[in-house]
Formats: C-alpha cells, sequence, structure tokens
C-alpha cells in the first residue's frame, strides 16, 4: 500500500502555475464609436495572436481576461478568466476578444470605478503570483471622481496598474501625462497611442513589456 502512494506522487503530473494574471480594461466610453471599438476589438486580437506575445503569455501560463468600462456603473468582465496553456487557447481567447459584443453604448469616463471593477476580479485567480490592469482610455476621468483613491486602493492591494493612453494625433499629451501622474502604481508605466490606429501595436510592445521582462 506505502509503495502505491510512493509510486503515485513520483508519477503525478506537477501543479500549474500562474506567473501573471493580466486584466486588460478597454474604454467604451462615448468618446468611443463604433468603428474606434472595432479597432480596439481586433486590435486586441491581432496584439494577442502576435507570435512573440503567444509565447510569453503560454510560457508564464498567463492567467487573461477582459473588462469592458464606461461611466459610473458601467463595468462588466465580458471574458473571463482564462489559463493560457498553449497556443491554441491563446488563438481562442484571441478570436473571442474579436467578437466580443460591446457591453455599454458609451457615456462617462469613471477611471476610478475601473480600477475597482478590475482589481475585484482576481479573487478568481488568487495562486498567480502577480496581478496586473492593463488599462487603456482616451479621456481623463468626469464622473464618479474615485481615480486617486482607487490607485491608493491596487497599490494596498499589491497590484501593478499599467497603461495605454490613446492621444488624437498632434503634438499634445494630455491623456499619457493623465495616466502617468495619476493612474499607474510606481511599479506600473504608461505608453502612448497616437490614434487608435495605433492601437495595436502599441498594445503588442507594451504586453511584450509586461510578460518579458521587469515591469518599471
Amino acid at each position: 500500500m506505502l509503495r502505491a502512494a510512493l509510486l503515485l506522487v513520483l508519477t503525478a503530473q506537477p501543479a500549474l502555475c500562474c506567473e501573471t494574471a493580466l486584466l486588460l480594461a478597454i474604454d467604451v466610453s462615448g468618446s468611443i464609436d463604433a468603428g474606434d471599438y472595432r479597432l480596439q476589438t481586433e486590435g486586441l486580437s491581432a496584439a494577442l495572436s502576435d507570435p512573440e506575445v503567444t509565447a510569453a503569455l503560454v510560457a508564464d501560463q498567463v492567467a487573461l481576461s477582459v473588462v469592458q468600462w464606461s461611466g459610473t456603473g458601467e463595468q462588466a468582465l465580458v471574458l473571463p478568466w482564462k489559463r493560457m496553456l498553449s497556443a491554441p487557447d491563446v488563438a481562442r481567447f484571441a478570436a473571442r476578444a474579436a467578437a466580443v459584443p460591446r457591453a455599454f453604448s458609451g457615456s462617462d469616463t469613471a477611471v476610478g470605478q475601473a480600477i475597482r471593477f478590475a482589481a475585484a476580479q482576481f479573487a478568481a485567480v488568487p495562486d498567480c503570483g502577480r496581478r496586473v490592469i492593463d488599462i487603456s482610455g482616451d479621456g481623463q476621468e468626469n464622473a464618479g471622481f474615485t481615480d486617486a483613491r482607487a490607485r491608493s486602493e491596487a497599490i494596498d492591494a499589491g497590484l501593478i496598474l499599467n497603461a495605454i493612453a490613446i492621444e488624437e494625433p498632434g503634438p499634445a499629451i494630455p491623456i499619457t501625462t493623465y495616466y502617468r501622474n495619476r493612474i499607474i502604481t510606481p511599479d506600473g508605466f504608461t505608453v502612448t497611442a497616437r490614434g487608435l490606429q495605433d492601437y495595436a501595436e502599441t498594445l503588442r510592445l507594451k504586453l511584450l513589456r509586461e510578460l518579458t521582462k521587469p515591469v518599471g
């Protein structure tokens, strides 16, 4: 009996370990029209489908989920947590990301509430060693006004907040400055997409930075 138990221990498959839980929080507020929404969903799918990104996701057995957010009380988990254990897992998640319906028709921009909602989702993936919220948006908070408190709560909870600031083409970068100064955590970073046409490539590079070397 003892020999059988020992053999079972020696031949058992090792427990899967989730290195990173990465939640992608996507802006669907009133400034995002139907074409912009399509650019975001297709851009997310394209970034995840990149061979380097796929390899990094699988190597760390990353858990992925997607949240859409807009105004006060308008946040939804549109793609629940899924472990990326193989390239086909990533391909299926990318296909779902491209086709996911829009959760809200668009209203205000409640960044703080988006962060709080996103932070609450990590209770479903307690075994992941690193927890990252990857928020994208094209406007500063204009509803709810909880961004500073939500950021502080995220820091206290040990979360990392990174951001993609979506800027209109031109010299000014107020959205980048807002996300850099008021949203990301001290160990996070902000990247800038010059319009939504630039979103897919910016997200691809951002995912590689998050997944293949230390953030900071």
